[in-house]
């Protein structure tokens, strides 16, 4: 699964020396963007392992239990 970096997770609006007024303000947007589409492709990840039959699981080295642990954690939590 893909992982969201440390960088990401800090908004470059909020960085020190990052401009002023309408970059900040477009700066935090984008950053809100990213980590919502991040979130979204979680879950998706989530619904799309939770979906595979046992042997697809094999396939992948997953078992039952290892999905189930990945599902029940909150849309945020890598």
């Amino acid at each position: 699964m893909h992982t969201i970096s440390n960088e990401a997770v800090r908004p470059a609006a909020l960085a020190p020396h990052h401009g002023r007024g309408k970059e900040r303000v477009a700066a935090l947007f984008a950053w809100i963007c990213d980590v919502g589409l991040h979130w979204l492709e979680l879950s998706r990840q989530r619904r799309a392992l939770q979906a595979l039959d046992e042997r697809g699981l094999k396939d992948i080295g997953l078992t039952r239990a290892d999905v189930e642990g990945e599902v029940s954690k909150p849309f945020w939590r890598d």
